[in-house]
């Protein structure tokens, strides 16, 4: 079967790279980081590549890029890691798992002018943070991009992606699901929900799309759901998300999860979405029968 390619009219959204110009990823877990990196590689520029110690994951290939390991306690060592290797653009991908143990950091002169904005920022939940880290780079001199302006191909685009597409009844479903997602979005719980029936069942919370459908997987024998079929997982961006940083993404593993979890499809908003590892996403989701759809950034139809 022919490995698909995805389809974009995005490239508009590609930063022009000069001859001088070196970009960073600072890459902790998922495959973001590496699809990043790919993307780079193939237009012809060589990424520097932070490994978040704990959080990247190995066996990935990142490792055969030029590279350097920073501990989580050692996040001041950022900017003089970055500066070090004549970094001009980063790139803050992937996810990080845990924070940082504050007994343990390590002090350095670049925290003592981005600790105060990180901590006030802790308050105003993830997203306050990633704005916050996203300023205090940019304040040492540093271009922060977003993952779609390096690989335009990885945001989502409006309309199937898949062969098999939703029935009418899933478009309630959609619609349910991208109201809630929206909902919990605005409160920075999360950018997932999955619907049932017409309704929301599950809100994604601190654990991540994987285990909000693992969650889903084990709800299926509960009573209220008994006899229950299909559903779907939407995924949208939180209102007023920054855009270079922690954009909801899915990918296999998600499409796998959802199969797991008994759902006929995924919805992700489009324009506001990354779709990982495009080309092998769609052939699994053909292969267990789900969809994959991309819906308009105002609603489901």
């Amino acid at each position: 079967m022919t490995t698909p390619t995805i389809r974009t009219d995005a490239a508009g959204l590609r930063i022009k790279l000069a001859a001088g110009d070196r970009v960073g990823i600072v890459a902790g877990h998922g495959r973001l980081p590496v699809n990043v990196a790919q993307g780079l590689a193939a237009a012809g520029h060589s990424p520097f590549i932070v490994h978040i110690e704990g959080e990247t994951e190995p066996h990935t290939g990142l490792a055969d890029y030029d590279h350097e390991t920073l501990p989580l306690e050692d996040f001041g060592g950022l900017v003089p890691l970055l500066k070090r290797h004549r970094i001009t653009h980063v790139v803050l991908a992937g996810g990080i798992e845990r924070r940082p143990n504050w007994r343990a950091v390590r002090p350095r002169l670049s925290l003592l002018s981005l600790l105060p904005r990180a901590i006030a920022a802790l308050a105003k939940g993830d997203d306050g943070l990633l704005r916050a880290l996203v300023r205090g780079l940019e304040g040492y001199g540093f271009k922060v991009v977003g993952a779609h302006e390096i690989v335009p191909d990885l945001l989502a685009e409006e309309g199937p992606m898949t062969r098999t597409q939703p029935r009418k009844a899933d478009w309630a479903d959609l619609e349910a699901g991208l109201v809630a997602a929206r909902a919990i979005g605005a409160l920075d719980i999360g950018q997932g929900a999955v619907a049932i029936g017409g309704r929301a069942i599950a809100l994604e919370g601190i654990e991540g799309t994987d285990q909000l459908l693992a969650r889903v997987a084990g709800m299926r024998g509960h009573g209220r759901l008994a006899g229950k079929t299909r559903g779907v997982l939407v995924k949208c961006a939180k209102p007023g998300q920054e855009m270079r940083a922690d954009l909801p993404a899915i990918g296999p593993a998600t499409v796998e999860g959802a199969h797991a979890a008994g759902l006929a499809g995924i919805g992700v908003e489009a324009g506001g979405s990354l779709v990982l590892d495009f080309g092998r996403m769609v052939e699994r989701a053909d292969e267990l029968g789900l969809f994959v759809v991309g819906l308009a950034p105002g609603g489901t139809e």
